[in-house]
């Protein structure tokens, strides 16, 4: 059986499985399937987002999760503002609160992503490990800042009254929200898998391997892997905005470090530099994590084995485990 045969096999048979997801939580009389299916879609988005940073351009970032926060973060102000009937901003211009999602997800996306253009702006004149370490500095910045909102509940978070609107679209329905779900994730991965394969793809991955050598051709890769850290930052964005909608609720704990640790994990647990790989790193780390809740409710010191295991075996990741060839052939 060739490589692509069985790639092919892994991803369609993925794709299908999540496809037809509520279906089995309907005739399983589970609908508790939905809902962690929908946070294994969630945290999946996140996790591509992240393995364009880890896996293809080589920038080992811990203040992803920022990115998730400022997404979720958007979606509940927004709904703050609208419930209170009081516009967000005043000056320079009139921008009011509100519970469209047509309108709430691209801003969350739009915000997130200015955001990493800043952040990345700033850690990109640095490399290895200052890099990393200043990216963790932003997000546990944007952690405490967050806690100082008092009006936006400060440590305590912001509750949602519901979740967001979309026409022809009932989003309290859990198995309109998972389809949602998957459809961004589905978007997400098409956009990013034509990314890294087009020329861009290829400068980015150059510069992840040598970057010395690209710059002794001539190429400047701080410009791409801006751009890269963007597009990241705005998947992370709508993972974010996601998540405040299926939980109704936002709090700073979104960009506490310790999430950005839980995404990478998933990425290297499902496969660096692949893009399908994390969201089976994904899928195995929340059922993992679901599993072992049953049983004790330190759930966390038998994880730690768990992953042991896994990435000595499976040093590719699951899904190089599972459709053969190397990281980055995507």
């Amino acid at each position: 059986m060739s490589l692509l045969s069985r790639k092919t096999i892994v991803i369609g048979g993925g794709a299908l499985l999540l496809f037809f997801l509520p279906l089995v939580a309907k005739l399983t009389g589970q609908p508790y399937l939905l809902s962690l299916g929908s946070r294994i879609l969630i945290y999946a988005l996140a996790a591509v987002s992240l393995d364009l940073l880890l896996g293809y351009s080589g920038m080992i970032s811990l203040g992803h999760a920022a990115f998730v926060g400022i997404g979720a973060y958007v979606v509940g102000i927004s709904q703050f503002h609208s419930y209170e009937a009081t516009p967000f901003l005043s000056a320079p211009f009139l921008l009011s609160g509100s519970e469209n999602g047509l309108f709430v997800l691209p801003l969350a996306i739009l915000v997130a992503a200015f955001a990493a253009l800043i952040i990345g702006a700033l850690c990109l004149r640095t490399t290895g490990m200052h890099f990393i370490m200043i990216t963790l500095a932003f997000a546990q910045m944007l952690y405490y800042f967050f806690i100082s909102l008092e009006k936006y509940g400060g440590d305590d978070g912001l509750s949602l009254y519901a979740r967001n609107s979309f026409p022809g679209i009932d989003l309290s329905d859990d198995r309109h929200f998972y389809y949602l779900c998957l459809t961004a994730l589905g978007l997400f991965l098409l956009f990013t898998c034509r990314l890294v394969t087009s020329r861009f793809g290829l400068i980015i991955r150059g510069a992840g391997n040598n970057d010395r050598r690209l710059k002794g051709l001539g190429i400047r890769s701080t410009s791409y892997k801006l751009v890269t850290f963007v597009i990241a930052g705005g998947g992370a964005g709508l993972a974010g905005a996601l998540l405040a909608n299926q939980t109704e609720y936002v709090s700073p704990g979104l960009m506490h470090w310790t999430l950005s640790g839980e995404l990478m994990v998933m990425v290297l647990l499902g496969g660096l530099g692949t893009l399908f790989g994390p969201v089976l790193g994904a899928a195995a780390f929340l059922l993992l994590e679901e599993g072992l809740a049953m049983y004790t409710e330190h759930w966390m010191v038998y994880m730690g084995p768990v992953l042991i295991l896994a990435v000595v075996f499976a040093k590719r990741g699951l899904f190089g485990l599972l459709a053969g060839g190397n990281s980055r052939d995507d």
